[in-house]
């Protein structure tokens, strides 16, 4: 019987609430503006949070866990001196260094007991034909591990054997998109390709992945859907290994040439250009505690073997994506921030038209007081007014949440994702509100005395 007294109540409630915010809508909609505002903003801040957390994930997992990378720095000066000025005014030659190659990778697996896997890649811009048709791709010398190191499942066929390694026989796995380019329909494992000079044997194909060109240009990856790799020592062998100076290489610069002893005049120096044997060397520690002490360890033994030259350079991706997370995180601070003071300004907004509603309506207020209404029922009359006003305001400003994350991934390309959590913690916050900010208003007008109020003019 109470129950049924109760909703009753809350019907009638219901229904003024309704009549008085329908005969003010211009006033209404003015005081939801803040709610609709602040409720919009924190919908697009998880959002646009989501997205970012997504994007970090997908990146983390492309780069691997508990990486190091080194990449080489090729020799791009074009003089033809070999001196530099050292602190005493004095020149000295510059150092000669032998540059990132697979010795390197050897003694960083061997000496370095942290290390549990090393990886290194060397990259050749090509063609492979198929048909008559020439397709540019990018062929990639790599050794077996390097799946494994850099989170890459292999969709069909299998990995390099360690006989394929170590015999440098001509096969290889390839991307996705290769496959689906040269072999539409139907399955590319067995088949044979034709790379530049080299007919390959396609022994594998790697699942998809999408790689975002964010990541591409932050973290340096690749698009390994359009890759063709082949094991390191069958590129070393058929394809490039820049270990191996030609004569003509010397002719042209590609070299090292120091003419020195009997010539006489100063020493001459022809730029060596890219003389790494490798294009870029990853590193897998055991856990990540030990990251930055290998990574350490790594440029101290590097620069022992490179003469104590600094043609290297060693980086941490998965420091780069915390760093990524905490500027992104911070961001997200600052849009909770601007949030929440919407949400203030839009409570308050609610608190002042109530409370003017309450001096319009105090004749109203000792009328029903006098036929028997109590202070709760005004209490509840008032609270139910603003309530209603705060949840219309959430529900618009849900809508309009909605569609900003929408608009925004439409036009700047940042990834939103939407949740139904972010939405019902909108439409909770939104309700929160008004309850709040109601409970002054309502008891101001619960404590009027009603013969006062009847006599309010």
């Amino acid at each position: 019987m109470f129950n049924k007294i109760y909703i009753e109540k809350l019907k009638s409630n219901f229904s003024e609430a309704v009549r008085v915010i329908s005969s003010n809508k211009i006033r209404t909609l003015l005081t939801s503006l803040g709610i609709i505002f602040g409720v919009a903003a924190v919908i697009t801040m998880l959002a646009i949070g989501n997205g970012a957390e997504k994007e970090i994930l997908a990146q983390l997992e492309l780069v691997g866990v508990n990486n190091i990378v080194i990449t080489p720095i090729p020799d791009e000066k074009d003089d033809n001196s070999s001196d530099e000025e050292s602190e005493d005014g004095t020149t000295e030659s510059r150092r000669f260094s032998k540059g990132l190659d697979m010795l390197d990778a050897n003694n960083i697996a061997k000496n370095i007991p942290s290390v549990k896997r090393v990886s290194p890649e060397i990259i050749l811009e090509t063609y492979v034909i198929k048909k008559g048709r020439q397709n540019s791709v990018k062929l990639i010398g790599v050794s077996d591990e390097y799946f494994e190191t850099s989170n890459i499942a292999i969709e069909s066929g299998r990995n390099f054997s360690r006989a394929q390694s170590e015999g440098a026989l001509p096969v290889c796995i390839i991307g996705k998109k290769i496959e689906k380019k040269l072999f539409t329909g139907e399955s590319a494992v067995g088949k044979n390709i034709k790379v530049k000079d080299v007919w390959l044997e396609v022994i594998g194909v790697i699942e998809e992945k999408f790689i975002s060109d964010t990541a591409q240009e932050n973290l340096g990856i690749r698009d390994m859907n359009q890759d063709i790799y082949i094991p390191i020592k069958t590129f070393l062998v058929r394809y490039k290994d820049r270990k191996i100076i030609s004569d003509k290489s010397m002719d042209t610069g590609g070299g090292v040439v120091f003419f020195s002893g009997q010539q006489q005049g100063p020493k001459k120096r022809i730029p060596r250009g890219n003389y790494h044997q490798i294009d870029k060397l990853v590193v897998q520690v055991n856990n990540s505690a030990e990251l930055n002490a290998t990574a350490d360890v790594l440029s101290r033994m590097l620069k022992r073997s490179h003469n104590d030259m600094l043609d290297f350079e060693i980086s941490i991706p998965i420091q780069l994506l915390k760093q990524q997370q905490k500027t992104k995180q911070i961001f997200n601070i600052v849009l909770s921030i601007i949030a929440g003071i919407s949400l203030l300004i839009g409570g308050i907004g609610i608190m002042n038209i109530m409370l003017a509603s309450v001096l319009e309506r105090t004749k109203e207020i000792g009328i029903i007081r006098a036929i028997g209404a109590t202070q709760e029922d005004v209490i509840l009359q008032f609270l139910t007014e603003s309530v209603l006003v705060s949840i219309g305001g959430g529900i618009i400003g849900i809508a309009l949440g909605i569609l900003s994350s929408y608009i925004l991934e439409i036009t700047t390309g940042i990834e939103t994702i939407l949740s139904l959590s972010s939405i019902l913690l909108s439409f909770f916050v939104a309700t929160l509100i008004g309850l709040i900010f109601g409970i002054a208003p309502a008891k101001s007008a619960a404590n009027k005395s009603p013969i006062e109020a009847i006599r309010h003019e």
